[in-house]
């Protein structure tokens, strides 16, 4: 399971990590992904300055922008996610769903 962990902290609440989440969250929901990616806060990644920090498993993530925050979980996260359950389904039909 691939764990996405955003910093709710003061520095990245006020930049718009709130939002971050309830997107991220919606796009889980809408890929069917809730149960193979983990979705987190975590107090302060100590990145402050750095603008919305986020981070995939241990990759650190920083965004400048909500919508580049998003754009960049659909990337990394959710089409890679996405595109290995549609190869798994792809085998399964192969050899007549063993």
């Amino acid at each position: 399971m691939t764990t996405v962990t955003v910093c709710v902290g003061s520095s990245c609440h006020i930049k718009g990590s709130r939002q971050i989440i309830v997107r991220f969250n919606e796009l889980l929901k809408e890929h069917g992904l809730e149960d193979k990616i983990e979705l987190q806060g975590s107090f302060c990644m100590e990145r402050c300055g750095e603008g919305l920090n986020w981070q995939i498993d241990e990759e650190p993530v920083t965004s400048n922008s909500v919508e580049e925050a998003i754009l960049t979980f659909i990337e990394k996260v959710v089409q890679p996610s996405t595109d290995s359950a549609a190869s798994k389904r792809s085998k399964a039909a192969d050899h007549g769903g063993e």
